[in-house]
């Protein structure tokens, strides 16, 4: 479970800092479109600091044994992982956008997402057999 959220906690940050530094390069280059709203750039950049503290989590939770606050981040980690991943793929399907980030950042949410899942299986089978 530690590498796990050391690779989220690095990712996310990357990504937030992006979303707040950077936010509409950040943007155009996932989804293809501008980021041509004043709204939209605050969205983004409330998206980014939202990343942020996923990430402060995610670090602040790799140490912690299985069963404990580590458990309860990867669940949260899990959810959000599934839910980015849909609503990008709905960005595709519905929205037609065409970010050349786009497609990979569904991959990468839906693997980091099953690998959340698996390490909470492994996590509660560990913690039964003690």
């Amino acid at each position: 479970m530690k590498l796990l959220l050391i690779i989220t906690a690095v990712i996310e940050a990357v990504a937030g800092l992006a979303l707040l530094v950077i936010p509409t390069f950040a943007v155009s280059t996932l989804f293809g479109a501008p980021l041509d709203t004043a709204t939209g750039l605050a969205a983004t950049r409330i998206a980014g600091a939202a990343l942020g503290a996923l990430a402060i989590a995610c670090w602040q939770a790799k140490n912690g044994e299985p069963g404990s606050r580590a458990t309860g981040v990867v669940q949260a980690m899990s959810f959000y992982n599934f839910a980015a991943g849909l609503v990008l793929v709905h960005a595709i399907i519905r929205l037609d956008l065409r970010g050349a980030l786009l497609w990979p950042a569904i991959v990468l949410h839906f693997c980091l997402g099953v690998w959340c899942v698996s390490n909470l299986r492994f996590s509660h089978r560990k913690i039964i057999k003690v």
